[in-house]
């Protein structure tokens, strides 16, 4: 079963080109306006709770308190800022309370943000050179001349 083919001639090869790029770009203009209407329906709950929580005081400290970090903020510092509060309080602070938890959270934050590359690695350099021992000097060997070896040429 063989499907006959409306292209005949390059007259319709063109038209049939022509056409498949115009059903291109309607198909396109439609995900595009579906992608913009199913953003706007997931939007609306955040849209809806930001304005509630507007309206709530002290929430502009909790914002600036957990803002994203700033420009020279590295990778050490984004690790430090999740991984240092987790590490309290799962190991340190196993029966705190939530208020206290909740203070170190904010403290241990605050504290993440100075730490970045440079400051570790300083650190780490400070510890490095503590713990090493301190390099021996090496006795030059003086040299000593036992005179002419037996083997030479000069007997």
């Amino acid at each position: 079963m063989r499907k006959e083919s409306k292209i005949k001639n390059l007259d319709d090869l063109r038209l049939e080109i022509s056409r498949l790029k115009i059903l291109a770009r309607e198909q396109e203009k439609y995900l595009n306006d579906q992608y913009l209407l199913f953003n706007e329906k997931i939007e609306a709950p955040i849209r809806f709770f930001k304005s509630a929580v507007s309206w709530v005081p002290g929430v502009d400290f909790a914002k600036h308190v957990f803002t994203k970090g700033s420009a020279n903020e590295d990778w050490v510092s984004k690790v430090f800022r999740i991984g240092l509060p987790v590490i309290l309080n799962r190991f340190f602070l196993r029966k705190a309370g939530f208020i206290k938890r909740a203070l170190v959270t904010l403290l241990s934050q605050q504290v993440a943000t100075v730490l970045n590359k440079g400051t570790v690695s300083e650190l780490l350099e400070k510890v490095t050179t503590f713990i090493q021992p301190a390099k021996r000097r090496r006795r030059k060997a003086k040299y000593v001349d036992y005179g002419i070896p037996p083997d030479s040429e000069t007997y």
